[in-house]
């Protein structure tokens, strides 16, 4: 049975409609940045509560404790909770697949920044769970009104937040189909206070930047964990 398929065209016809679209696509890059740009110039929020997790392995976190001594904290709400009809045995499949676009989130590290997954479910089973699945990421309990607080009392939605010794602010949030452009260092870092911290980008005086492509590279070289 035949499928419908694109236009079958020659090598000429194929390269100039490769360069229209190409002039289309760079438009598209320029304002992607604009808007990170303009992202970093949001005003951010005072985080006044003192919300606790449970950590990976037991034990007592506050929000503080997941930044593990980062300047940037990105936060995913991930929807693995007891009152789904999944759980114990595993969590929301659209935040399954979120995960399994996450890049090596070491080179986040290497830039200041840590993410980390908070849900409802008991650590035993995020824990059984994550490692099921083969994902690396810090892994917390919500034990409060934390996800409420932040536009995702359920679900799933990212937050993320800044730290200024031991003050925390809410700095972004997004969620919906917003989400599902996330998972690589670049895109996480576009939507942080700081961005990619290079000098090429637009971003306020007194921004941390250092020139391109002079930080990242091999991820076993890093002195970080997640």
């Amino acid at each position: 049975m035949s499928i419908a398929k694109p236009d079958i065209v020659t090598p000429e016809q194929w390269r100039a409609a490769r360069e229209a679209l190409l002039t289309k696509e760079k438009a598209h890059t320029r304002a992607r940045d604009a808007l990170a740009a303009e992202r970093r110039r949001m005003p951010m929020i005072h985080v006044d509560k003192d919300y606790r997790f449970t950590a990976p392995g037991g034990g007592d976190a506050t929000l503080l404790d997941l930044f593990d001594g980062s300047r940037q904290l990105v936060v995913y709400r991930f929807f693995m909770d007891p009152d789904m009809d999944v759980y114990p045995e595993r969590g929301c499949p659209g935040c399954s697949m979120y995960a399994d676009q996450l890049s090596n989130l070491l080179h986040l590290r290497e830039r200041d920044t840590r993410f980390v997954a908070v849900s409802r479910g008991e650590q035993e089973h995020l824990q059984r769970y994550r490692e099921q699945m083969g994902w690396e990421f810090p892994w917390y309990t919500l034990r409060d009104d934390f996800d409420a607080d932040h536009d995702v009392a359920e679900w799933h939605g990212t937050n993320v937040f800044l730290r200024d010794g031991d003050e925390v602010y809410r700095t972004y949030f997004i969620d919906a189909r917003g989400d599902e452009a996330l998972g690589s260092t670049w895109n996480f870092l576009d939507i942080t206070p700081y961005g990619r911290q290079e000098q090429w980008e637009d971003s306020p005086e007194g921004w941390p930047q250092t020139p391109p492509y002079t930080w990242g590279g091999w991820h076993d070289t890093y002195d970080h964990t997640l």
